[in-house]
């Protein structure tokens, strides 16, 4: 899901920007010597009612606001819109609310997956320590498996108003996107424009791979919906301007400028001013940048403005001041953890991301198209050239394997960041996706140990 934190517009960025030049310097300043290289990880779960496995409301003694308000006696500070409690910060993380209820964690930048991994163990504990005290439960997988459209509460945040307006102009899934898809994702930095380049490529022709090795979305309002990502399926029917594999990536002069004209071109949601968000819907960044916005006339946009316009653009990895790796599907503690693994690995080895870049160097638009198509329905079974997704799943990891081990940062018991990456490594080795798990569980009869085609018992085998 996109970045809903709330707009805080400072003096530096309330400044009006003049040229383009400026977004373009915007999006280098990111550059970074790889000594000061993090890892970011973000998650999102669905909130649940355990006595009736309901969504949770934004309001009342059992509700997404008091979850926040209680976490808040753990010195987590409030984030307003107007009057309204609608996320917490905390020594650079931040808990914020997605339009469905779903909680999402935004971790600060870490040094070590150890770090990163250590910060979701403590949100997660947290979490569910104020939330068992008020009867609520949290779900990892990639799409809400029991609930209706109609039947999930929205919570009351300004821009989600403007998007649920906007989104069915669009594409038929943009709702359920928002309001019913769960995703884990990683934060990670480059050193110059040829590096983002080049881990872009990497990780868009290997984010459908990372969406198998996370499948677990297969169900909808209690039933199986033919898919193993839904969650993946729904980005192909949300909005055809702004989500995708971005074909131009991989083009000749590709760069920090190639990616400012293409956010340029991605039509705007909203301008936030004076506490409020104006629908600008529809409407050309450019036009703004000229002073003859539609729906803000005479007004120019700020460096605020740029940072909030390109976090509404969903591609499977976008480009901010560092690449944001966007393809997994939500997941629990483990999963959560293993997807900066995965991408740390190949990303912060110069020798594994080579060695990544020369094996989808080849690839075609084609071969591109096909794998986001085709890996929502057959994850790891997808057939690729001469073999499956799973046979480059089993490479990526390994990739990521020695990357890991170079990198050689080690915990306190002497082990390096290999160990995150354990899930994955079981999940290739058995050909079995977590949504065929839960598959596989779904049919079995309940006194073999399954669920007897009950999607109740998913909330007992997969809550966090």
């Amino acid at each position: 899901m996109p970045d809903h934190n709330q707009p805080n517009i400072s003096s530096a960025k309330d400044c009006p920007i003049e040229n383009k030049q400026q977004l373009i310097d915007y999006i280098a300043s990111g550059s970074k010597a790889p000594d000061d290289w993090s890892i970011g990880t973000e998650h999102e779960k669905f909130s649940f009612c355990v006595d009736s496995l309901k969504p949770v409301p934004y309001a009342g003694k059992r509700s997404i606001h008091a979850i926040l308000r209680a976490m808040q006696d753990y010195g987590w500070s409030p984030m307003m819109e107007g009057d309204i409690l609608i996320g917490l910060t905390k020594e650079g993380q931040s808990v914020t609310l997605e339009p469905g209820g779903q909680l999402e964690l935004s971790g600060a930048m870490c040094q070590t997956l150890h770090q990163t991994c250590g910060e979701v163990a403590s949100h997660l504990k947290l979490a569910k320590a104020v939330s068992d005290k008020i009867g609520i439960g949290f779900l990892g997988m990639g799409f809400n498996p029991n609930t209706a459209r109609a039947d999930v509460p929205v919570m009351p945040k300004g821009r989600y108003v403007i998007m649920r307006n906007y989104m069915p102009k669009k594409g038929n899934l943009g709702l359920d996107m928002m309001l019913r898809t769960s995703t884990i994702q990683v934060n990670l930095d480059y050193a110059n424009e040829a590096d983002m380049v080049k881990k872009f490529r990497v990780s868009l022709a290997l984010q459908p791979v990372a969406t198998a090795l996370f499948a677990a979305s297969p169900f909808t309002e209690g039933k199986p919906n033919g898919y193993l990502s839904y969650r993946s399926h729904i980005w192909t029917d949300t909005d055809p301007d702004r989500c995708g594999i971005l074909p131009f990536v991989f083009e000749d002069g590709m760069g920090f400028e190639a990616y400012a004209d293409h956010v340029l071109d991605v039509p705007m949601y909203f301008v936030y001013r004076g506490g409020k968000y104006i629908d600008v819907s529809g409407q050309s960044f450019r036009d703004f940048l000229r002073g003859e916005l539609p729906g803000y006339p005479g007004h120019k946009p700020t460096i605020q403005d740029w940072e909030d316009h390109m976090s509404t653009l969903f591609p499977e990895v976008r480009l901010k001041k560092f690449l944001e790796v966007r393809g997994a599907d939500g997941g629990t503690w483990n999963r959560i953890c293993a997807l900066p693994a995965l991408w740390t690995g190949l990303f912060y080895d110069q020798t594994s991301l080579d060695a990544a870049w020369d094996m989808v160097r080849d690839w075609t638009a084609e071969d591109h198209e096909y794998l986001r198509t085709n890996v929502p329905v057959k994850a790891l079974a997808t057939p690729f050239r001469n073999g499956t997704v799973q046979d480059i799943a089993r490479e990526m990891l390994t990739l990521s394997a020695h990357g890991l081990k170079r990198r050689a940062r080690l915990n306190s018991t002497g082990e390096d960041e290999r160990i995150f990456l354990n899930p994955l490594r079981s999940i290739v080795e058995r050909g079995q996706t977590i949504a065929e798990e839960m598959l596989e569980k779904y049919y079995k009869p309940v006194d073999q140990g399954g669920w007897g085609e009950n999607i109740d018992y998913i909330f007992r085998d997969y809550a966090f």
